[in-house]
């Protein structure tokens, strides 16, 4: 049965996602879904096979939108993100709203320090004579922003960092996508070398590996995209395969 819903849901999503208003370019209404084999974020592993919608509203450089993913089976995995963000030229900056935990977990306005709701702000370039695509995200509250150990009786903020770097290449009608990211100093536990309570102390490369998209025509105005993301992390010595299907 609840395989049925499952796919049930896929198939409305196909026919009612991905809509899209419009007003004479001043505003755009997306909404979308992903599914995917397993979800992994950063080079780490957060749940297994999931759903995870997507809605955004444009009005020139100005986009707020909201993000989801949940676990197909079990939904012992939920997480929520607001985010906020506006593009100039070839930068992008944005105010990310992490929300993470079970389906029974009611905590939404707790933003102490050992919540699990995360702010964090983010910052891309893309440069106009190659594909290249340099971030820079920083988790400013929430749990992750202090260290595991005591120095002087007192709590260290971490302030856990994340660069990543993105290459895509277009290979006939498909794209390539080759990425690197790092942990440039001690981070707390979110982007833990180990699952044993370790930490990074300094720099680690935690996330590298590629995608392959490709879009598949269903009518002359709708098409689906299908991707295979390999994703290696050095730090935990773990590796991913995870497809996709993007309605």
């Amino acid at each position: 049965m609840k395989e049925f819903l499952i796919v049930i849901f896929l198939i409305t999503c196909s026919i009612s996602f991905n809509v899209q208003a419009k007003d004479k370019g001043k505003y755009n209404i997306s909404f979308g879904a992903d599914f995917v084999s397993t979800y992994v974020w950063r080079g780490s592993y957060q749940a297994g096979m999931s759903i995870q919608p997507a809605m955004d509203f444009t009005i020139g450089g100005f986009t707020a939108g909201a993000w989801g993913s949940v676990e197909a089976a079990g939904f012992d995995y939920k997480e929520v993100d607001l985010t906020v963000n506006y593009s100039f030229k070839n930068f992008t900056i944005g105010f990310f709203d992490y929300w993470v935990g079970g389906e029974r977990n009611y905590n939404y306005f707790d933003f102490s320090k050992t919540t699990s709701h995360l702010l964090e702000i983010n910052l891309l370039y893309t440069f106009d004579r190659f594909p290249l695509t340099l971030g820079w995200n920083t988790i400013v509250a929430g749990d992750e922003m202090y260290t595991k150990y005591v120095e002087k009786g007192k709590l260290k903020k971490a302030f856990p960092t994340y660069w990543e770097a993105t290459y895509t290449i277009p290979i006939q009608e498909i794209n390539l996508d080759l990425a690197m990211g790092v942990s440039p100093w001690q981070s707390g536990m979110i982007y833990n070398r180990t699952d044993e309570g370790g930490r990074n102390d300094s720099f680690a490369v935690i996330n590298m590996g590629f995608k392959i998209s490709k879009e598949i025509k269903i009518t002359d105005s709708y098409a689906l995209s299908c991707y295979g993301h390999l994703i290696f992390n050095p730090a935990k010595e773990d590796m991913f395969f995870v497809f996709g299907i993007t309605f």
